[in-house]
């Protein structure tokens, strides 16, 4: 949270709100701001969570209402919610004005137990894998990668990677970024392909982003990244693996499956046009 309040792009406009009750109690917050790398301008984004046990007291309906105020006095025009695919969550964002969209699902592997599927002997002719340190000098190929990718990515909000020191400062020197635990596909010594890896530095490891250059896919170039960054984190004591893919990126949908990841949870991405009445109710 700190790193992301300190480093966030000028753009962004990124915002945390907290919510409290009149002892100073804090009950709920909102992350809110400008999704500044959208090809289309005007996407805003806002997440307001509460506690479950103090519900009821009208602070969701105040964090939404300050983070729209947020991102309308910004020229926002959408505002985009993740929202838990639970009855309560879903009705509260219906209720006030927004309208589902696609939804994403969050995955988990138990690395305690599962069978991860074992390793090539041999890679094929050409491939080699090496770790993200080893690109510390020039970490630009690996860029070059997460850009065609992101672009490619399913969503309701398209993002543009294309400002190479805004992606150092955000995600190269993000201080969850694994290195040594992201993995990098190379043929003919061009990287092509990556599987980037997040962790907590003790038990939780979580996939950052997998994906291959546009020319290089079909080859199971980003599945081999994956697989071997899955057994180095268990070989390092990691016991749990989390990933989320949108529910209509049937590949990575079915990679993961292969890797042995279960859905967890499920969210839906909720849209209201900025400038609309609220609803009374």
């Amino acid at each position: 949270m700190t790193f992301e309040l300190s480093g966030a792009h000028p753009a962004r406009h990124h915002r945390v709100l907290v919510a409290e009750t009149a002892d100073g109690e804090v009950v709920g917050t909102a992350q809110t701001g400008i999704a500044h790398d959208s090809p289309r301008p005007g996407q805003g984004y806002v997440n307001a969570y509460v506690d479950p046990a103090r519900r009821g007291l009208g602070a969701g309906r105040l964090l939404l209402g300050a983070a729209e105020e947020h991102l309308a006095a910004r020229s926002a025009v959408d505002s985009y919610a993740w929202v838990l695919d639970e009855p309560a969550h879903r009705a509260f964002a219906e209720r006030n004005g927004y309208r589902p969209g696609r939804s994403a699902h969050f995955l988990r592997l138990d690395l305690t137990a599962a069978a991860l599927p074992a390793l090539p002997q041999a890679l094929p002719e050409g491939v080699e894998l090496r770790p993200a340190t080893a690109f510390a000098a020039d970490p630009r190929p690996l860029f070059e990668i997460d850009s065609e990718s992101t672009a490619d990515e399913p969503g309701d909000v398209q993002a543009d990677l294309d400002d190479y020191e805004d992606w150092l400062t955000h995600t190269w020197h993000n201080p969850s970024l694994d290195k040594e635990l992201t993995t990098v596909a190379l043929v003919d010594g061009r990287a092509v392909a990556f599987s980037a890896a997040r962790t907590d530095g003790a038990t939780r490891y979580g996939s950052a982003m997998t994906g291959t250059l546009r020319a290089f896919r079909g080859r199971g170039l980003a599945k081999l990244a994956k697989n071997t960054s899955l057994h180095r984190a268990r070989a390092a004591g990691y016991t749990e693996a989390f990933t989320g893919n949108d529910s209509g990126n049937d590949p990575m949908l079915a990679i993961n499956r292969w890797f042995g990841y279960e859905i967890c949870a499920t969210e839906t991405h909720y849209t209201r046009e900025l400038g609309t009445q609220w609803p009374s109710n």
